[in-house]
């Protein structure tokens, strides 16, 4: 598929990639850098490519694919680091969970000789850093793919295929549908859990140390989500805010239906509103979006 792929950024996803590639056994040579000293350690010490660049210009030569997986900030400085020397007919592509600030990036610096192709595994754990990453990640999770219209079906072809040996199912989509799609189904849960988490930690100190000790369910699954990676998350609630805050604004009047039903004892309504929910988990589960594992990305 590709003689040469680089991975910029060791992290969740891009270890991830590097230990997936190392299993299948599918790439000639894979070239990894990352700017954290410590990161470039591990990955040493597991073993996961032998090719640590020291620079992003030398980890993009003679690449016939680059892959980037950092944080939404860095994403420009980085870009304009490499686009003079990106390899004549490579692809390059991306993890970013939100796509409209990284392509309107990629559109601006007019990157020379490679084709631009915006994706998101929808996958991941709370966890983050390369000894978070393991070879199966991706499995049966989507990647979501933002091609412009303008870019050949070869070349989408190419990214859809890498993508599946990762073990993802593939969809394409615009890049506004995407992040339109991903602000309801992930980042706004983040920004509930965020909330539930620092509503419980303004408690008194006795409150929440009896909160932690007798945690039900249902705050360890917003704890989680809550922990996951703070540069990150700040970046997306930053580069997806419009969007976010259109999420926030039905979230808050659905909120104010249900209180309502609440302070009036409407069980009709209640009963309509957890059915309803039920009923839309159902979907999830039939739709493969579900796993059985409750401590799903732990070790």
């Amino acid at each position: 598929m590709f003689d040469q792929v680089s991975i910029i950024g060791c992290g969740l996803i891009g270890s991830s990639v590097l230990r997936r590639i190392n299993k299948n056994k599918s790439v000639k040579k894979l070239v990894c850098y990352d700017n954290n000293k410590s990161v470039c350690e591990i990955i040493k010490k597991k073993n996961l490519s032998n090719n640590l660049a020291t620079s992003p210009v030398e980890a993009v030569k003679n690449s016939d694919l680059i892959l980037i997986s950092i944080p939404l900030s860095s994403f420009e400085n980085l870009i304009n680091s490499i686009k003079d020397n990106l390899k004549p007919g490579s692809i390059l592509m991306d993890t970013c969970s939100v796509k409209t600030g990284v392509d309107n990036i990629v559109k601006k610096l007019k990157i020379k000789n490679s084709t631009w192709i915006p994706g998101h595994p929808v996958a991941g754990t709370e966890n983050s850093g390369p000894n978070a990453g393991f070879s199966d990640l991706f499995q049966d999770r989507w990647t979501i793919l933002t091609p412009d219209k303008n870019v050949k079906d070869s070349e989408i072809k190419k990214a859809t295929l890498f993508w599946e040996s990762m073990g993802s199912k593939v969809k394409i989509m615009s890049v506004q549908d995407h992040d339109k799609i991903i602000s309801l189904t992930s980042h706004l849960p983040h920004v509930i859990a965020y909330n539930i988490v620092k509503t419980v930690m303004s408690s008194d100190d006795k409150t929440k140390n009896d909160i932690v000790r007798y945690s039900a369910g249902g705050l360890r699954d917003f704890t989680r989500i809550a922990a996951s990676d703070p540069i990150m998350w700040k970046d997306i609630f930053i580069d997806n805010s419009s969007l976010i805050i259109d999420a926030i604004d039905r979230f808050s009047e659905s909120l104010s239906q249900f209180k309502k039903a609440i302070e009036e004892k409407n069980s009709e309504k209640l009963l309509q509103i957890f059915e309803k929910s039920k009923e839309f988990r159902k979907s999830i589960i039939k739709a493969g979006q579900d796993t059985d594992k409750p401590d799903f990305g732990r070790k």
